[in-house]
């Protein structure tokens, strides 16, 4: 008897083994009916609104047990209660310390239970996912990416060929004492090989400050969002540090660059002017993106005239 029941459970686990795997057999299915997978669900949710998730990617969220909305890394320019009443799911908002600190308490039980992790844009669109990934695999838990359209591809739509573009570079805030230049590397790079170069502007979300960070207090600071302006002020500011220093900046003042708005929203805003001009200009509301462009085709030449800068700078 002992025997059999031995027996028996290794039949269970192996056929639990194969099922596991996506395989199936005439025994297997006897043996564990009701069995199916459960897995993490990395679901992008494109740039404007609640409507812009993919068809497939509602009908995921809607069987989902559980759905997190990813909220550090970018935003929609809708308000989480109207993406709930749109899929019709209750959302869990994962900030910068859930996502990075507590990624094993999102991809829990995603083996036996099904788990969405809404990202906005393209689930890889930030290195931070791929992270999420690699942990998910290390627990043997089962993922499937469902993929829509980021800010790496809608950017064509101020007329600039995507070929075009070399490495992305990341501009963030300056403070009085901290005034990175470690990026202008790529667009110095990008520029030699005359190709554009897409800058993502910083945004801070459930920030602290030093004082809190080092008094141990929770206490976030307002939600900031850099701007077209802003970063090309701190562009202007590198050059003139360049110059200071006897280099040969890779871009000027008279250096053409397209500032970016809201892209893929139905305030979407495009100005294409010098980089001196984009220092005032007033592109409204988040989220920014500024391009400095390389060698420009006559159609990007073409193109870009479609977008003037406005006349009273906003």
């Amino acid at each position: 008897m002992e025997v059999a029941l031995r027996r028996r459970k290794s039949e269970l686990g192996a056929a639990f083994s194969r099922a596991r795997r996506g395989l199936s057999s005439p025994s297997s299915q006897l043996l564990l009916p009701t069995l199916v997978l459960k897995m993490l669900y990395l679901i992008g949710l494109g740039l404007g609104d609640a409507e812009d998730i993919t068809v497939k990617g509602l009908e995921i969220v809607k069987k989902c047990n559980r759905v997190y909305l990813e909220a550090y890394t970018s935003i929609l320019s809708v308000e989480k209660e109207r993406l709930e009443q749109f899929y019709g799911r209750p959302l869990i908002v994962a900030d910068r310390q859930t996502v990075e600190q507590e990624a094993e308490q999102i991809i829990k039980d995603a083996d036996v239970s099904d788990i969405a992790f809404l990202v906005v844009g393209d689930p890889f669109g930030a290195t931070t996912h791929s992270d999420l990934i690699l942990r998910a695999v290390k627990m043997g838990v089962p993922y499937r990416i469902i993929h829509n359209a980021s800010i790496l591809s809608a950017v064509g739509c101020c007329g600039l060929q995507l070929y075009n573009f070399g490495e992305v570079a990341s501009i963030v805030f300056w403070t009085r004492t901290w005034k990175p230049e470690s990026f202008f590397d790529r667009v110095k790079a990008n520029r030699q090989n005359g190709l554009h170069t897409l800058c993502l502007l910083d945004l801070q979300i459930k920030e602290l400050s030093l004082e809190n960070l080092i008094k141990g207090r929770k206490i976030y600071e307002p939600p900031r969002f850099m701007t077209v302006n802003q970063a090309a002020q701190q562009l202007l500011e590198i050059v003139q540090n360049q110059r200071a220093r006897g280099e040969e900046p890779a871009i000027t003042e008279e250096t053409m660059c397209v500032g970016l708005a809201r892209v893929g929203s139905e305030e979407q805003k495009i100005a294409a002017g010098t980089l001196q001009q984009m220092a005032t200009v007033d592109l409204g509301g988040p989220l920014h993106s500024l391009i400095i462009t390389g060698n420009l085709h006559p159609l990007e030449v073409e193109m870009l005239k479609l977008f003037p800068m406005p006349e009273d700078g906003s």
